[in-house]
């Protein structure tokens, strides 16, 4: 019973978890469309990232690939949320510019 319930936080835990990345990750990205008038500057960034995460776990372990394969579903399920909170920042940015909102 225990374990069933554990289970079910889990999932709770990572749909929580998803939500939360995306939101930061559009959040970013719009501020930073916003100041910068750029559309893809927060897609950079995210890979830019991602990228020194990559490169952190390369130094500090034996094998990037073994650590890559030691991740779970659930943490690759909130790179790609937060992959996608990046790219529609950009596209709600350019949304609002065609329909001629000058500040952004």
């Amino acid at each position: 019973m225990a374990s069933g319930g554990n289970t079910v936080i889990d999932i709770i835990q990572l749909v929580i978890l998803m939500v939360l990345v995306f939101v930061l990750m559009f959040g970013i990205g719009f501020i930073f469309n916003m100041l910068l008038k750029t559309t893809h500057f927060p897609i950079y960034l995210y890979f830019a990232a991602v990228i020194g995460m990559l490169v952190y776990w390369a130094w500090n372990s034996d094998s990037l690939l073994a650590h890559l394969a030691g991740l779970k579903f659930g943490e690759y399920l909130l790179f790609v949320c937060g992959l996608a909170g990046a790219i529609l920042s950009g596209k709600t940015i350019q949304a609002l510019r065609v329909r001629g909102y000058k500040m952004f």
